[in-house]
């Protein structure tokens, strides 16, 4: 007890504020290649690369909550075109990199951000070695790819479902 005869011991601390000082936990309990397809055009058509290649890609991400308590599939999607400067595809590569996630202490309201930005954050590295050696295996130049900025990612993805509610809204 204090001096002024409250109880100070955690017995005392109201269990909303002990479960909000609790440190977030989050392990990665396994990640894999869902699904993963390499075509390789140039060596198909046999066409020749002048100049350097275009190189676009696409992300996109998903989580879904697993039967197990407090674990999430969350999966980074990337597609990734190489052209040639008169627009010829030289190879498409298209990758599903999963991970199975154990989350616990995370508020209601911030799970979803966390799923979409520090979970693909986590991921990340291993699906970049994979697009790197998959295309320098496929017999182009190895592929690394930039960081992606997955906080900017979420964003965008949250104001692009803002706009498709508000344009539902004004239909209806």
């Amino acid at each position: 007890m204090a001096e002024n005869g409250t109880d100070t011991s955690d017995s005392a601390i109201a269990p909303e504020a002990a479960a909000q000082a609790a440190p977030v936990k989050m392990q990665v309990l396994g990640q894999y290649i869902r699904d993963m397809s390499f075509e390789n055009i140039l060596a198909q058509k046999s066409l020749k690369v002048e100049g350097r290649p275009n190189i676009s890609v696409q992300v996109a991400l998903d989580a879904k909550k697993r039967a197990e308590d407090n674990q999430f599939d969350v999966a980074t999607k990337i597609k990734v075109e190489s052209k040639t400067e008169d627009d010829a595809t030289l190879f498409i590569l298209e990758l599903d990199y999963a991970g199975v996630f154990l989350i616990e202490n995370v508020p209601d309201e911030q799970m979803h951000p966390f799923l979409m930005i520090e979970c693909p954050r986590m991921l990340f590295p291993f699906l970049r070695r994979v697009v790197h050696d998959v295309t320098r295996d496929g017999g182009f130049p190895p592929l690394n790819l930039d960081n992606i900025d997955f906080v900017q990612l979420y964003r965008q993805d949250m104001m692009r479902r803002a706009e498709a509610q508000k344009a539902a809204a004004t239909t209806n």
